[in-house]
């Protein structure tokens, strides 16, 4: 009898220990795999934005955005959602046929675009010195940002958002 009360205490033991393993492992993965979710997308209020003044290109305009602290996000590899005023013809269009990378931000880390005001060659064009931007599908987060010089504006485009500001000028033609 007594042997078999051993051998009876002996595997509830067993049992006890597997399932705290078991809990265990349940708990590591979980863990695991809340730390691969995917990070959100960039809205527009999650970035801090600078604009400058670049003379590459005929000039334009170099557009940084970095996350605010505290906040990781991926920004998409599209054009932002610009316009220097409020029609139509002052909205900026793609300067790139395709979808560029991610940029995932977050601490120093930045993503550039850059804006070209003028596309044409010619003397037309309105003048401004605020752009309007967002991050494309949260328009209705729109900033205004100051502009480093007035901008003669006439058929504008930009880049999609890069990693490298190299990769963010915007050649037109």
């Amino acid at each position: 009898m007594r042997s078999l009360f051993a051998a009876r205490s002996a595997r509830l033991a067993l049992v006890a220990l597997a399932s705290v393993a078991l809990a265990a492992t349940a708990t590591a993965n979980a863990a695991a795999d809340s730390r691969s979710t995917t990070v959100r997308a960039c809205k527009t209020n999650d970035l801090t934005f600078k604009v400058s003044s670049k003379t590459q290109a005929g000039g334009y305009y170099l557009v940084t955005a970095k996350a605010k602290s505290g906040v990781t996000c991926h920004l998409k590899g599209v054009f932002p959602s610009a316009s220097f005023g409020y029609t139509p013809d002052t909205a900026v269009s793609a300067a790139e046929h395709a979808v560029s990378e991610d940029v995932l931000l977050s601490g120093s880390t930045a993503a550039y675009a850059g804006i070209n005001p003028k596309t044409t060659d010619n003397d037309y064009g309105k003048q401004f010195e605020l752009l309007h931007l967002s991050i494309a599908g949260d328009e209705a987060n729109t900033i205004t940002l100051d502009l480093p010089d007035t901008a003669t504006v006439d058929r504008p485009i930009a880049t999609n958002w890069h990693a490298d500001p190299a990769d963010a000028v915007p050649f037109s033609g």
